[in-house]
């Protein structure tokens, strides 16, 4: 269908969403196992307490998939807008990978490295090309 391309790369992020998820669990459960939590404990952990008794390695992860549910948000959003318009392909959907592969990326230095500056240019990066796509809709639809 005309206009879609850029919904491939909105399936694709959403997948990768739940890849950190099963990543964060995966990593997550066995630490809390580990430190000896009850369900209780846990349950009245705010997330300063959980930090501390969590490595930081394994509330990278966390800290991810939460990431993933931020930003990404307005990228869906601005997907479907430029789909339902028939604006979907071409230079939108180049962009829609584009933002997908800078996230990714960005996933994987916090979930693994966690070097501060180099998430930041990975963040700031797909801020930009979150940006064209944004000018892309609203050349759109005004």
């Amino acid at each position: 269908m005309i206009g879609m391309g850029i919904l491939q790369a909105a399936v694709a992020l959403a997948i990768w969403t739940m890849v950190m998820w099963v990543w964060m669990y995966a990593t997550r459960i066995p630490a809390m196992n580990a430190a000896k939590l009850s369900d209780e404990e846990l349950s009245r952990l705010n997330q300063a307490s959980l930090d501390a008794a969590l490595p930081p390695h394994v509330q990278w992860k966390a800290y991810n998939y939460n990431h993933l549910h931020e930003a990404p948000t307005v990228f869906y959003a601005v997907a479907i807008m430029l789909a339902i318009v028939g604006h979907g392909d071409g230079a939108a959907a180049l962009l829609g990978w584009v933002y997908v592969a800078l996230r990714v990326a960005h996933s994987l230095v916090q979930a693994t490295i966690n070097k501060v500056m180099l998430r930041f240019v990975l963040f700031a990066l797909s801020s930009l090309v979150l940006m064209a796509l944004i000018a892309l809709a609203a050349m759109a639809v005004f």
